[in-house]
């Protein structure tokens, strides 16, 4: 009788995995059929006004992928602070930017949005060049986990969204930094379907990513820089390939004009990879 039993509930226990992805999807297509509500619009007018100059069909798109964000994702309030519908809907627009004509799979190893005040302080342990370890202090604005937390300054989140043409937005690197971590640790190399698109994808990125190294390295040591070349990306894209990618992901939402005409390459990679082209809103 005992193995029968546990014959049973292993067989409830498999169709049960089975039949979840198709429930899942089910809950989420009831979630996007709801009416979008007013007070979240309002919210979207105030204070997101990138919406605003997305064609019409990827405002819808948009809002019903807040929706299903919004039902699906924890926020935790930190430092203090007092965490409203307003913050939270602010957030999800941004972030859900990044998964418009993508499969909608809403970052799936994200667990928990965490939302301090301003910037936070973090404390880590980092080698310096000859081994010793050091304890450093850095004020950041975002953060992002493979282990599934997002980390945010309001005062940032809000920044980046009140100029949509400013080349900055938190949330969309840090959201990038997600999508880039689905496949394990933030390298630069997200999910990119075939062989062939990850090869092509490395080769320009390898290349953009080690003129703007160049361009940072000449800096800090005051050579020259050719004028009006690689400027639009930020130095900080050159710490890593990781940072490259959520830095670039920033300015091909905000500043596609500069970004197809002085990084064309580049611009068409991630114009495939987010399956959306800002050049044409």
């Amino acid at each position: 009788m005992p193995f029968l039993l546990l014959s049973g509930l292993a067989l409830v226990f498999v169709i049960w995995l089975l039949a979840r992805p198709w429930l899942v999807e089910k809950h989420r297509a009831r979630l996007r059929r709801q009416p979008f509500p007013a007070e979240w619009r309002r919210i979207l007018q105030y204070r997101v006004p990138y919406v605003a100059g997305l064609p019409a069909d990827l405002q819808l798109q948009l809002k019903q992928h807040i929706q299903v964000f919004l039902a699906e994702k924890p926020f935790l309030a930190c430092g203090g602070l007092v965490l409203t519908q307003e913050m939270r809907v602010v957030i999800a627009a941004q972030a859900c930017l990044l998964i418009l004509n993508r499969p909608p799979t809403y970052f799936p190893k994200l667990r928990q949005i965490l939302v301090y005040p301003g910037p936070f302080v973090v404390n880590r342990v980092r080698a310096d060049g000859t081994g010793i370890l050091q304890d450093l202090r850095q004020v950041l604005a975002g953060e992002s986990w493979s282990q599934g937390q997002v980390i945010l300054s309001w005062e940032d989140v809000l920044d980046g969204a009140a100029d949509p043409a400013d080349g900055r937005n938190v949330v969309v690197h840090e959201f990038a930094h997600q999508l880039d971590q689905e496949t394990g640790h933030a390298n630069g190399a997200p999910q990119l379907g075939s062989r062939a698109a990850r090869s092509r994808w490395l080769k320009i990125f390898s290349e953009e990513f080690a003129r703007l190294q160049q361009r940072a390295e000449a800096e800090q040591t005051g050579e020259a820089v050719e004028a009006g070349q690689g400027f639009l990306l930020s130095n900080y894209g050159a710490t890593s390939p990781a940072e490259f990618f959520a830095v670039a992901s920033e300015v091909f939402f905000e500043l596609p004009q500069r970004m197809a005409q002085e990084h064309a390459a580049l611009y068409q990679e991630l114009r495939r990879f987010y399956c959306v082209d800002p050049l044409t809103w």
